[in-house]
């Protein structure tokens, strides 16, 4: 009777003990699979963020608020940019830059060659964008040339020096040459032309905003708004910003 028990009880933990290693295999196996979904995941997202590429004109909405970059690129609402009159004479403007003629503003600053209407992308900042001009220079530096339809007001604003800097960043990676400085055409000041110096500083804080723009775009995070109050009051997204 003795021994018809010892053998129950170890029939009993033999099947116990194949009943908890058949568990674990199952748990092993959904780790396994668990492990190859997140590695798919993970797969996923890095593609997804090597897709990403930020604009110049993506670059002035945030500069304008980063919040136009949350409800462009998360809520998917449309700002009808289309219908500004500047945005439309702008376009004008970019679309005719071929004929304009100010090769002897281009000899003025030591122009040796051009390149027009360059589109360039650099994987490595996640920055795409047409150039107005290429600019090679004597001094075997190079700098963009921007046209601007807008009258030069005694200083060159905040946004049109980033769109510079954005442009001389794209040279540089792509063309393997230093860029020091860009220009910017104001058609309507009779093409006067203006320099915008470029220091390696104003590279790294232009990447700083590219990885926030990229940052929000994934994440969908909603950012704090502009310091600049004052631009609230004609924002077209003023009666949903919170």
């Amino acid at each position: 009777m003795m021994e018809d028990r010892n053998q129950n009880t170890e029939n009993r933990i033999q099947t116990s003990e194949k009943s908890l290693t058949s568990d674990l295999c199952a748990l092993t196996s959904d780790l396994c699979a668990l492990t190859s979904d997140l590695c798919a995941l993970t797969s996923d997202i890095c593609d997804l963020l090597s897709g990403v590429y930020v604009t110049a004109s993506v670059l002035l909405e945030y500069l304008f608020c980063p919040r136009f970059i949350y409800f462009m690129n998360c809520l998917c609402i449309d700002q009808n940019e289309d219908k500004r009159y500047k945005v439309l004479k702008g376009r004008e403007v970019h679309e005719g830059k071929e004929r304009v003629n100010i090769d002897y503003l281009r000899k003025r600053i030591g122009c040796v060659d051009k390149e027009i209407g360059a589109y360039i992308t650099s994987e490595r900042y996640h920055i795409k964008g047409e150039v107005d001009e290429v600019l090679a220079l004597s001094d075997g530096t190079m700098a963009p040339l921007d046209y601007k339809f807008a009258e030069y007001r005694d200083t060159v604003f905040r946004t049109h020096r980033y769109q510079s800097i954005f442009y001389a960043l794209l040279i540089k990676e792509n063309y393997g040459k230093e860029v020091r400085r860009g220009y910017i055409c104001y058609v309507r000041s009779k093409n006067l032309l203006k320099e915008i110096p470029i220091k390696d500083a104003d590279f790294i804080e232009l990447q700083s905003m590219i990885a926030e723009i990229v940052g929000i775009t994934q994440k969908c995070y909603y950012p704090k708004g502009t310091k600049f109050k004052a631009q609230c009051i004609d924002c077209c997204y003023r009666n949903i910003c919170i």
